[in-house]
């Protein structure tokens, strides 16, 4: 992704100003079109209607890798802690597992590989380790722990990616509408 390729002193500057930024001129749009069609030698959209906000800073974050991601909340967290607030409310990573319910997390389980679980709670909180393994059967559970204690150092590459695939597959899920997930704002009220 290209925000993950910009130098890290420019990854979050160019984050805030998508965050900030709300409608902007066709014109200017295609302008800025044309020149990175003529240099990429590639097709963009035509629906100028929306091109930034706080919105497109989540989506673009949660395309990116977490070493990215981290970068640029930690360098907005310095210049605008409001928006970095914001943009936080705003996303889910793999720690949030612990704000779903237990059905949302015994479905999660269902739908991820293995693998990728056993790699994401090598290195999670306990707490998050306490809510998957109180999800799971005791067997399951065990045979994870034992695993873990066995598996040996791990690269920390490897556990964000195995996390980032998980938080995709959540991602799908409430996309979906098989789990909610509770936002910051409050407004889902679960009855």
């Amino acid at each position: 992704f290209i925000l993950s390729e910009l130098n890290q002193d420019v990854q979050a500057e160019v984050a805030r100003r998508i965050a900030v930024m709300d409608r902007t001129s066709p014109e200017i749009i295609n302008e800025v079109e044309q020149i990175l069609e003529q240099k990429l030698s590639s097709t963009f959209t035509q629906d100028y209607t929306q091109t930034g906000g706080i919105e497109a800073v989540v989506e673009v974050l949660n395309g990116v890798d977490r070493g990215t991601e981290k970068t640029i909340l930690d360098a907005l967290e310095i210049q605008d802690p409001e928006l970095a607030d914001e943009i936080k409310k705003r996303m889910f990573v793999f720690e949030d597992i612990v704000t779903l319910d237990n059905r949302a997390i015994q479905r999660v389980i269902r739908d991820v590989e293995n693998d990728d679980l056993l790699l994401s709670l090598k290195v999670a909180s306990e707490e998050v380790k306490d809510i998957v393994f109180s999800n799971m059967s005791q067997r399951m559970a065990e045979t994870f722990k034992e695993e873990m204690e066995f598996m040996g150092p791990v690269r920390l590459r490897d556990v964000e990616e195995a996390q980032s695939r998980i938080v995709s597959v959540i991602r799908r899920l409430e996309e979906a509408g098989e789990i909610v997930i509770a936002r910051g704002g409050g407004d889902d009220i679960i009855v």
